[in-house]
C-alpha cells in the first residue's frame, strides 16, 4: 500500500517539479533578507506559534498535499521522537539555524530497541525538505545503535542541517535522497543504508571519539544483491574530525567504510580527506571476509593527506578510478534523478562532476 501511495504522490508532484520556488538559497541561510516565504504553520516552544510541539504540526498537516506545506520551527530544543508518515507529503521544515533549532532524542539499542526504533526522526513521506535544523541522538558511543535520522520515503532533501550521533547516525533505508552543505557526525557505521540511493554533496563528514579500542567507520552500505538498487555517494565533501577527536586521533583508526552486505556500494569522489583516514582506506566487517570480491567501492579524484591510495586494500571489489566516465552513473543527475526534482527544492546542487 505504501508503494502505491508513493507512486500516486510522485505523479501529482511531477507537474510542478521544474518550477523554481519563490525562496532562494539566501533565504534558506538568512531569512532576514527576504520575506517571500510564507509559513503554513509555526512551531514555537514559547507559545508564539500555532503549536508548541512538532508532532502537533505533523498531525495538523494536510494529507497527500500536492503543494508545499512550509512549517517554521523556531529556535529551541525539541525533545521529541518524530515520525513523518507517508501520507503527509510535501512538507518543508525551516529552522532558525544549526544548533539553534534542535530535534533531539536518546533512544538506543542497549535499551533493547531495534535500529529503526531508536531513531529520533523517521521520514516516510515523499518530497520532504528540511533546512537550518539539527537532528541528533545523544545516547552516546556506549549505547550501540542510536539513529538520529532515518529515511524511508523518497525524494527528500536537506540543506544546511546537522545530523549528529555516534553509532548509526544516518539511516538511509530506501528511496532517493540528497544532502547539501550539511554536517554529519558519528563513530561506527554512521552513514548506512539498504536499497536507498543517497548523494551527500558539499557536506562536512566528521568522526567523533568512539569507545576505547574501537575504530571509526564512516559508511556501511547494505546492498544484498548485485541487481538491487542502493548506494552511498559522497561528492565534493570534507571528511575529517571533530575538534575533540583531533586531539586523540592517533589512538584510533578511521576507515571510509565496510561492507554490511555482500554487494555493498559506496563511491567517494572529489572530496578532501584529512589525515585521520587509515592508509588502507576500508575495512572488513568484523569477524568475516564477506563481500570483498563482490562489493563496489570506488574512489575518484579525491585529495588531501587521507586520499593517498598507494596502500589501499587490494580487494577485487575496490578500485581507484581515473576516468570520469566510470563514476558518471553516480552523479546527482544519474544516481538520484536530480534534474527531475531538485530544482523545485530551491536548494543548491550540482548535477554532474
Amino acid at each position: 500500500m505504501k508503494k502505491i501511495l508513493l507512486v500516486l504522490v510522485t505523479l501529482l508532484f511531477i507537474v510542478n517539479a521544474s518550477i523554481r520556488p519563490k525562496w532562494d538559497q539566501g533565504l534558506l541561510e538568512d531569512e532576514k533578507d527576504l520575506e517571500v516565504l510564507k509559513y503554513n504553520m509555526v512551531v514555537a516552544l514559547d507559545g508564539s506559534g500555532n503549536f508548541t510541539t512538532i508532532s502537533k504540526a505533523i498531525e495538523a498537516a494536510p494529507v497527500l498535499s500536492s503543494k508545499r506545506i512550509v512549517i517554521k520551527i523556531k529556535g529551541g530544543i525539541y525533545r521529541e521522537n518524530l515520525k513523518f508518515p507517508s501520507n503527509k507529503t510535501n512538507l518543508f521544515l525551516v529552522g532558525d539555524g544549526r544548533g539553534i533549532t534542535v530535534v533531539t532524542g536518546t533512544k538506543n539499542g542497549r535499551a533493547g530497541l531495534s535500529t529503526l526504533e531508536t531513531a529520533t526522526v523517521v521520514v516516510e513521506s515523499v518530497h520532504f525538505l528540511a533546512s537550518n535544523i539539527t537532528f541528533q541522538n545523544t545516547a552516546g558511543p556506549s549505547n550501540h545503535q542510536a539513529v538520529a535520522l532515518a529515511l524511508a520515503g523518497t525524494f527528500t532533501a536537506f540543506y544546511n542541517c546537522e545530523v549528529l550521533g555516534y553509532q548509526d547516525t544516518l539511516y538511509v533505508m530506501q528511496g532517493k535522497h540528497f544532502f547539501v552543505k550539511c554536517l554529519i557526525e558519528g563513530t561506527v557505521d554512521f552513514i548506512f543504508g539498504d536499497t536507498a540511493q543517497v548523494v551527500l554533496q558539499n557536506c562536512d563528514i566528521q568522526v567523533r571519539i568512539p569507545l576505547p579500542g574501537q575504530p571509526n567507520v564512516i559508511t556501511a552500505q547494505g546492498r544484498s544483491k548485485n541487481n538491487k538498487k542502493g548506494g552511498i555517494v559522497i561528492q565534493n565533501c570534507r571528511i575529517g574530525a571533530t575538534h575533540d577527536f583531533e586531539g586523540v586521533k592517533k589512538r584510533f583508526k578511521t576507515y571510509l567504510g565496510r561492507p554490511w552486505k555482500n554487494y555493498s556500494r559506496t563511491i567517494i569522489m572529489e572530496s578532501n580527506m584529512s589525515d585521520i583516514i587509515d592508509p588502507a582506506g576500508w575495512t572488513e566487517w568484523e569477524g568475516t571476509t564477506r563481500g570483498l570480491n563482490t562489493l563496489f567501492y570506488r574512489e575518484y579524484n579525491n585529495f588531501g593527506p587521507g586520499a593517498q591510495t598507494s596502500k589501499r586494500v587490494t580487494w577485487k571489489g575496490f578500485k581507484v578510478v581515473t576516468h570520469a566516465v566510470e563514476v558518471e552513473p553516480f552523479t546527482v543527475r544519474n544516481f538520484i534523478d536530480g534534474s527531475q526534482w531538485l530544482n523545485s527544492t530551491g536548494f543548491p546542487y550540482k548535477l554532474d562532476l
